[in-house]
C-alpha cells in the first residue's frame, strides 16, 4: 500500500506519454474500397502502358526476383504478354547450369525438411559465367534483361551484368534506407554506385516517405515499396516490422510526388507483394503505384518454374530464415492468369482485365488518373451483404 506520510505529487499533475496515444493508423488492401465519381469510361479506352526505366511496357505487372516465379522462359513470356520479369542473381539460376533437379527437389520435399533442402540448395556458391548466360538466355526468349541482386553483392555483379547487356539493374534488400551504418565492412553507397552504373538501378524495398524520397535523390530509377507482405514471405512474423501496404505505396508515391514537383523527374514506384486478386492490384494503383511486383500469383503458372510452389527470398538462410516454401498450385498458362478467360469468380484470373474494369467503373484512362480516385475505409467491404458467400467457410 502506498505510504500516506510521503509527499507526493497527484498523477493528475503528471504528462504521461504513451508511444501508443499516437499510433498512426495503416491501412491494407482489405481495408479500404476505391469510390466511383461522376465519370465512367469504355474499358477498351483504359490505356495501361508506360515507360518503365526505359523500358516500355504494355501492362504495368513486374514478375517478381524468385526462383519459383522466374527463368529465363518464363521471362519471355511475360515480356511477350507486355510484362517484365526480374531475375535473382543469387538463386539457383546463378547457381546451378541446370537448374531443374534442385527446382524439383525444392518443389517436391516434404514440409519437415524442406528449410534443410532450401539451406542445402542455396548453398552452393554463385558462378559469374552462368549470369552472363542467363542474360544473354533472357533476351534469346525475347524480353528485355532485368537482374536483382542484394547490396552485398550489387557491388561484385553490377558492372559485369551491364557488361553483358542487362536492361535494368535492382538492388534488392529486406529493407533498404538512405543511409546504411556498419561497423565491419564498408556498405554499398547507392549515389555511387548509381553514377558509374551504365544502366538504370533501381532500389527496393522501403515504406517510408523520407527514405524513398532519399533515395531517389542518390538516382534511384525506380523505388519498390513492401516489406514483409508476400504470401511466402514470414519477415513481419520474425522480426515484427512492416507497414500495411496500401499506406506504404501511398506514403512512398508522396515522397515521388514531390521529388517530381522539385525535379521534373518523375520516379515509377512499385507495390512489392501482397496481391493476390484484381482488385488489389487496382486498389495499389490507386494508392499511387506505378506498376506492381506479384510473386505468388505468377508462380501458379504452368510456366513457372517453381512447380506450383513458391519460396521467400530469404527461405534459404540457414540461420534465419524470413520465408517459407508455400504451395500455391498450377492453374493454368500464365497469359489465362493475366488475361483470362477466368474459370474462377474470386478475381485470381485475369487480372488486367480486372485493373481495366476497375479502371473504366472509377473513369479513370490512363494509371496517372487511377492514381488520382478516391480512396475510402471500408473494413466490411469484403463481408458486407455476402453472408451466403460466406456460409460454410
Amino acid at each position: 500500500m502506498l505510504d500516506q506520510n510521503l509527499p507526493f505529487a497527484p498523477a493528475s499533475r503528471r504528462a504521461f506519454r504513451s508511444k501508443v496515444d499516437s499510433i498512426r493508423p495503416t491501412y491494407g488492401f482489405e481495408d479500404v474500397s476505391l469510390a466511383p465519381g461522376t465519370e465512367t469510361v469504355e474499358p477498351n479506352d483504359v490505356r495501361l502502358a508506360q515507360d518503365f526505366c526505359g523500358i516500355p511496357l504494355a501492362i504495368p505487372v513486374l514478375a517478381a526476383a524468385m526462383d519459383a516465379v522466374v527463368d529465363p522462359r518464363s521471362a519471355g513470356i511475360l515480356a511477350g504478354l507486355g510484362g517484365l520479369a526480374f531475375l535473382n542473381l543469387e538463386g539457383v539460376q546463378a547457381r546451378y547450369e541446370e537448374p531443374g533437379p534442385i527446382l524439383e527437389r525444392i518443389a517436391t520435399a516434404g514440409d519437415d525438411e524442406i528449410q534443410a533442402v532450401l539451406a542445402e540448395a542455396y548453398a552452393a556458391p554463385i558462378r559469374d559465367e552462368l549470369i552472363g548466360r542467363r542474360i544473354a538466355e533472357i533476351h534469346a526468349a525475347g524480353s528485355r534483361a532485368a537482374v536483382s541482386a542484394t547490396p552485398a553483392a550489387a557491388r561484385r555483379f553490377g558492372p559485369a551484368c551491364a557488361e553483358h547487356g542487362a536492361d535494368l539493374f535492382l538492388v534488392q534488400s529486406q529493407v533498404s534506407s538512405a543511409r546504411h551504418l556498419a561497423s565491419e565492412y564498408e556498405p554499398l553507397s547507392l549515389a555511387e554506385f548509381t553514377r558509374f552504373m551504365p544502366i538504370p538501378v533501381a532500389v527496393g524495398n522501403t515504406t517510408n516517405a523520407e527514405a524513398a524520397f532519399a533515395l531517389m535523390e542518390q538516382g534511384a530509377a525506380a523505388v519498390f515499396v513492401g516489406v514483409g507482405p508476400g504470401a511466402a514471405c514470414t519477415t513481419r512474423e520474425v522480426l515484427g516490422i512492416g507497414v500495411p501496404q496500401v499506406t506504404a505505396v501511398s506514403d512512398v508515391a508522396a515522397a515521388r510526388d514531390a521529388y517530381f514537383a522539385e525535379t521534373g523527374r518523375w520516379i515509377p514506384v512499385v507495390a512489392d507483394g501482397g496481391m493476390k486478386r484484381g482488385g488489389d492490384i487496382a486498389k495499389a494503383i490507386a494508392a499511387g503505384a506505378d506498376a506492381v511486383m506479384l510473386g505468388s500469383p505468377l508462380a501458379r503458372a504452368d510456366e513457372a518454374p517453381g512447380r506450383g510452389t513458391n519460396w521467400g527470398m530469404a527461405a534459404p538462410s540457414p540461420v534465419l530464415p524470413r520465408g517459407t516454401r508455400i504451395r500455391v498450385g498450377s492453374v493454368g498458362p500464365m497469359e489465362q492468369i493475366l488475361f483470362g478467360p477466368s474459370h474462377v469468380t474470386d478475381g485470381t484470373q485475369n487480372l488486367v482485365g480486372a485493373l481495366r474494369q476497375s479502371m473504366a467503373a472509377l473513369g479513370a484512362r490512363t494509371l496517372r488518373e487511377m492514381q488520382q480516385v478516391e480512396i475510402v475505409y471500408a473494413p466490411s467491404v469484403v463481408t458486407e451483404g455476402k453472408s451466403w458467400q460466406l456460409r460454410g467457410r
